[in-house]
């Protein structure tokens, strides 16, 4: 039996530009300047390692804790190959420690990295074990906010296109903009509005019945509270496709969504909802509604591969959102927001090979259990 070693858990705080005015992440925050990832590296008995990433960002330090002080002693020793049962053995007791937040995004870590594990003893590229025939897929930029600056807005979407990009992502809320945005483009090229949760159905209404002739190529997230699926709905009947999902961290919250007719575009995120097990849930269940799937996926780190290789594993064409940032370093050789494509190669898993000697600079702190 192949068991599971040690699991050591890295907390990465990478520092990025904007090439806008800086926003802060939260109230009473400072400008958002860095984005802090939580990395698992599992090892096992075979002398293999595996990469896995859960959520971090604001809630880096809780992800952390729960990782270190509660899920990794309860693997060690025990078998890595089995994906299933490992996931339920830690999935099923934590459920009270709530099935949102950072229990589910550690359990989320530790299922990406035994799927590297798992492609690493098969001698696979991760997306030719989910079926993918290669590992070419297109990205999308995904701006930082900029506070309503229009020229900022303007001038990084126009770099964005200059990059290549045909599908841009904004993180705004105000209609000049949006308009800004749409203006700095071809009218062939697609812009995505992602307000992050911030009106009433009543608020969320009057704006897409506003922008509803300006051809956006989808509203995300524009209702508070996210879960509001039936004030969503009522917002996805005046015209202007939704997306969402970054939110949902259940197969069954998921299923809830789609059967009330909320969503266009479903984004589940796999450092979010349960790694690459859930996922596949998510992606099968999508497959039975009149939805497109575009995954959530604001990171750099094995969350940001994982979603690559469950991209290109798809028939259909999915783009892989890319944070539009500059970083301090270049954290690996797949993270470069001047293409707007990606190719995955036939590197074993997730072809996640840090730049440590360049990233250890950045390491807030790192804990190893086993």
């Amino acid at each position: 039996m192949t068991t599971i070693e040690s699991i050591q858990i890295i907390r990465v705080s990478l520092p990025f530009v904007t090439g806008g005015p800086l926003q802060s992440i939260g109230p009473n925050l400072g400008p958002w300047q860095k984005m802090e990832c939580i990395i698992a590296n599992i090892k096992t008995s075979d002398g293999l390692e595996g990469w896995g990433e859960g959520f971090g960002q604001l809630m880096a330090p809780g992800t952390e804790a729960v990782l270190n002080q509660i899920i990794a002693p309860m693997l060690i020793g025990k078998d890595a190959t089995g994906i299933r049962h490992r996931i339920s053995d830690i999935e099923r007791p934590l459920h009270g420690l709530g099935r949102s937040g950072p229990a589910q995004y550690g359990i989320s870590a530790i299922d990406i990295a035994l799927w590297d594990l798992a492609g690493k003893r098969a001698g696979l590229p991760l997306f030719r074990m989910l079926g993918g025939r290669d590992g070419l897929i297109s990205k999308y930029a995904s701006l930082m906010r900029y506070g309503g600056d229009t020229d900022a807005v303007s001038k990084n979407v126009s770099r964005a296109r200059a990059n290549g990009f045909k599908i841009i992502k904004l993180h705004e809320t105000t209609i000049p903009a949006f308009r800004a945005a749409r203006d700095a483009v071809n009218n062939e090229d697609n812009i995505c509005l992602d307000v992050n949760c911030p009106w009433t159905v009543a608020e969320a209404i009057g704006v897409a019945q506003e922008i509803r002739g300006d051809d956006f190529y989808w509203l995300e997230e524009p209702v508070w509270p996210p879960e509001d699926y039936a004030g969503l709905a009522k917002v996805k009947k005046q015209g202007v496709p939704i997306s969402a999902g970054e939110n949902i961290t259940t197969p069954h919250e998921f299923k809830t969504a789609l059967e009330m007719n909320a969503i266009d575009n479903l984004q589940p995120s796999v450092t979010k909802c349960g790694g690459i097990s859930a996922m596949q849930k998510i992606f099968s269940l999508s497959a039975m509604y009149p939805v497109q799937l575009i995954p959530h996926c604001f990171c750099w780190g094995p969350g940001y591969l994982a979603t690559a290789h469950l991209a290109a594993s798809r028939v259909e064409p999915i783009p892989l959102e890319t944070p539009f940032i500059s970083f301090a370093v270049q954290p690996h050789r797949y993270f470069d927001i001047a293409s707007a494509s990606l190719a995955l190669d036939d590197s074993p898993g997730l072809g996640f090979d840090p730049r440590w000697d360049e990233l250890e600079k950045f390491v807030l702190s790192a804990n190893t259990t086993g």
